[in-house]
């Protein structure tokens, strides 16, 4: 009798640890961690460095988790002191010298030029980078709006850094001047 009893709770925590399990794992398919990585490289040829002692560089995070992208990185190479517009291009291409190879903004929503998390504004645009008196910037926001799955995913989409501020009202791009650094997003 007593190992009978062992027995049948023996066979009930397994039940009870497997569906457990089950249930860690339809958690982990709804609200999977997605992780992509973009390294920012200078223009090669035409475009003028705000800081010419080192060229525009950098390398930007993405980790998306329950709808939030969490974006961490530092840009270097800037002009000092000055912000600088930030945004996701429509094309992963940086093949052209002044990066126009990108495209404009992503804008799969079809909605005006606007500042990131405030009112209308384009999937692809992001807070100014501002940066420090060395000419680096740190990168650290969290979107709601930046996807790294689904149909609007920004996976496969160039990051471009632009040598002006962005005015956020000029459209269609925020009027931030020529750019000076490209990559494409890549899933890690």
């Amino acid at each position: 009798m007593l190992k009978s009893t062992a027995l049948r709770s023996a066979a009930l925590l397994a039940v009870a640890a497997g569906l457990g399990a089950c249930s860690n794992m339809k958690n982990a398919e709804v609200n999977p961690r997605t992780v992509a990585i973009v390294k920012l490289t200078s223009a090669a040829g035409g475009t003028p460095q705000p800081n010419p002692q080192s060229p525009v560089q950098g390398v930007i995070n993405f980790s998306e988790l329950r709808g939030i992208t969490s974006v961490t990185g530092t840009v270097t190479g800037l002009k000092p002191n000055a912000p600088h517009g930030f945004h996701v291009h429509e094309k992963g291409d940086c093949s052209t010298p002044d990066f126009s190879s990108a495209g404009g903004h992503f804008n799969p929503t079809n909605q005006p030029h606007g500042a990131h998390g405030s009112g209308l504004h384009h999937l692809g645009d992001m807070p100014q980078l501002m940066a420090d008196a060395s000419g680096a910037a740190k990168v650290s926001f969290n979107s709601q709006t930046l996807k790294l799955r689904g149909v609007n995913s920004i996976i496969g989409k160039s990051v471009i850094v632009h040598r002006d501020p962005d005015d956020v009202n000029h459209q269609p791009v925020g009027n931030a001047g020529p750019r000076l650094a490209c990559g494409v997003i890549m899933q890690n």
